[in-house]
């Protein structure tokens, strides 16, 4: 049986949606692998302008993840990696979506979108850093066709770390 796509729609984060956020993913099995546990508002907001930032500079973001009734279920896109080791200054793509909202092709379906608009946006190829025990998110990866390059280990967390590429 093929499941249909679901109907996502993709905005660049207003500063409203840091609320909506911070709200979604304030779970622990949302954050197991971001850390382990939730950020405060102040987190979102900070992380929503950079993303706004991202969108006008780069043509491409983490964009807020909405469904047919433009309910806030997470957010994908892509970003410059943020930080100084791994793929430092290539672009990753990524999503989180909140809990309730797993299973249903959500994160698939908005990647997929995301990977259009990054496409458009000029860029020749992506990365995905997803911890190793992150199967869900291992398995997006795999719809998406990117494949396994690398494994590493986070430098702060000290957790182990596969990145995924995928040439456009």
């Amino acid at each position: 049986m093929t499941m249909t796509r679901p109907v996502i729609r993709l905005r660049v984060p207003t500063p409203e949606d840091a609320a909506a956020w911070h709200r979604v993913f304030d779970d622990p099995e949302v954050m197991e692998f971001h850390g382990g546990s939730s950020h405060d508002l102040p987190h979102y907001e900070e992380f929503t302008a950079r993303q706004r930032d991202h969108a006008e500079r780069h043509g491409c973001c983490f964009y807020t993840l909405l469904d047919a009734s433009d309910e806030v279920v997470g957010f994908t896109g892509a970003q410059p990696w943020p930080h100084d080791w791994g793929p430092a200054g290539e672009i990753e793509i990524g999503w989180r979506l909140g809990r309730a909202h797993w299973g249903r092709g959500y994160a698939t379906a908005a990647a997929r979108t995301s990977l259009e608009r990054v496409r458009a946006a000029g860029i020749g190829h992506v990365v995905a850093m997803v911890h190793e025990r992150n199967e869900r998110s291992i398995a997006v990866a795999r719809r998406l066709g990117m494949r396994e390059a690398e494994h590493l280990v986070t430098p702060v967390s000290k957790s182990p770390a596969v990145c995924f590429r995928l040439h456009l």
